[in-house]
């Protein structure tokens, strides 16, 4: 009977020390798997961190003004003697930041300003996020290119791997060409215009472009604006600019050299496209393949002149940008 006893008690131990074993192997094996949302290694992902959606509704920041050349360059904001990118940065703070009402031209195609806010701009589904004011109106539309950036790693800058385009009406159609690029030529000091005043222009040989699909250019001189058309504070001599390119709005209705062009509107999803601004659902975002992304709000826009045509006397196709608003936040002040 004291055997029988002994040898059950010395079993039951066994079990117990078995038991252990496994509770710690199993124990051993989630830590080095997937334990509490933890990637393997033992580091935790990289969730969507706390986002604060609260703020001023308009823009605080301006990260880059690189214009296009074009006829309201350096006059929109006016460029002084010895301003640098910095300065000129805050001019354009200085005139659409903080829901001021002024207005800024980013020039020719390409011609870009980047914009931040001090939160993000929440993505509501089925609701337009954010709205983007510029001077168009009936038969004169000048449509920039939307791209938007999440700042995931929070470190207070858009990376190049965060930017998405917002896909508008345009985005799918045959006429629109993706990669598109186009460097454009600060003229040679000793360059000798070429006037076409039958056409209202003082220099046709002025800004010289070439871009990627074998065409090349002027910006044309007009006799309305005689200033340098050409970025004064950028010192290289050239500028290059890539994105996507838009099929041309403006249409030459004849024969009156004044009346007749019109820059007609695109359906939606553009900036300086309508009249009173224009409205955008972070929703429309797709990555470099066209792909749809989920985003949970943005933290930083960039706007660029999407056309790159010349209308008569009216001029190059030049977007202008006043301010831009969270329409979240505007709702509920």
């Amino acid at each position: 009977m004291k055997k029988k006893s002994l040898f059950l008690m010395f079993a039951l131990f066994g079990a117990v020390l078995l038991s252990g074993c496994l509770l710690t192997a199993c124990s051993d094996e989630d830590n080095n798997g997937n334990e509490g949302g933890k990637e393997e290694g033992g580091t935790d992902p990289d969730p969507d961190p706390e986002l604060n959606f609260d703020g001023s509704p308009y823009v605080t920041q301006v990260i880059d003004y690189r214009p296009a050349p074009g006829q309201f360059v350096n006059t929109m904001p006016s460029y002084e003697e010895g301003d640098t990118q910095e300065t000129m940065n805050a001019k354009v703070l200085e005139a659409i930041g903080n829901g001021k009402k002024g207005m800024i031209t980013l020039g020719a195609y390409g011609g870009y300003v980047i914009v931040g806010f001090d939160h993000t701009i929440q993505n509501v589904e089925g609701e337009k996020d954010f709205r983007i004011v510029g001077n168009a109106f009936t038969g004169s539309s000048e449509p920039a290119i939307i791209m938007v950036a999440y700042d995931k790693n929070q470190d207070g800058k858009p990376d190049a791997d965060e930017w998405y385009e917002l896909a508008g009406s345009e985005y799918g159609k045959n006429t629109t060409i993706k990669g598109y690029e186009i460097t454009y030529f600060r003229n040679e000091k000793d360059h000798v215009p070429t006037p076409d005043l039958e056409n209202y222009l003082s220099d046709d040989t002025y800004c010289p472009w070439i871009d990627n699909q074998d065409r090349s250019g002027h910006v044309y001189k007009n006799t309305f604006h005689d200033q340098d058309y050409f970025p004064k504070w950028i010192t290289d001599n050239q500028i290059v600019f890539k994105g996507t390119l838009l099929a041309n709005n403006g249409v030459d209705n004849g024969p009156d050299a004044y009346a007749r062009w019109t820059l007609d509107a695109y359906d939606w999803g553009y900036a300086d496209n309508t009249e009173g601004g224009d409205v955008f659902d972070i929703g429309w975002a797709v990555d470099s393949k066209g792909q749809a992304v989920k985003l949970p709000g943005v933290d930083f826009i960039k706007i660029y002149t999407g056309v790159n045509q010349y209308c008569g006397w009216l001029g190059e196709t030049s977007t202008e940008v006043g301010k831009i608003e969270d329409l979240h936040v505007l709702a509920n002040q």
